[in-house]
């Protein structure tokens, strides 16, 4: 979980970056960066789950439909919830933010942030 923290504390600092006005990140370039640095600070949290349950780094999943397979068999136990989560954070931080480059408001931004702690000290 530390390297999970790590990495978000990063994305944090990376948004320090980002000018804003109106309330709103005017360089998406930090906003890019910052939620594609708090991505994979989800999956270093899943990772570090799933080797604490004794796989192995091979074993680790290559894709995002391996980490959606990794949280139904591994993480079950909380009702899909974390599942949905994933899902979320995947579409918000991952697809949204990083690869479209469509968050933009500082509000929207932070929220999305502070979603991958909440799911991040959930696992960890």
């Amino acid at each position: 979980m530390k390297e999970a923290l790590r990495y978000l504390n990063n994305a944090k600092e990376i948004l320090k970056s980002a000018p804003i006005e109106d309330n709103a990140y005017t360089d998406e370039k930090y906003v890019r960066e910052a939620c594609g640095t708090a991505y994979l600070a989800v999956l270093k949290a899943i990772d570090g789950y799933l080797l604490n349950k004794g796989l192995t780094k091979k074993e680790l999943p290559k894709s995002v439909d391996g980490y959606r397979k990794a949280l139904q068999k591994y993480l079950a136990v909380h009702d899909g919830k974390l599942t949905r989560e994933f899902e979320r954070l995947y579409e918000e931080l991952h697809i949204a933010g990083y690869y479209r480059g469509l968050l933009g408001h500082v509000n929207v931004v932070k929220d999305a942030l502070k979603a991958a702690r909440v799911f991040i000290e959930k696992i960890g």
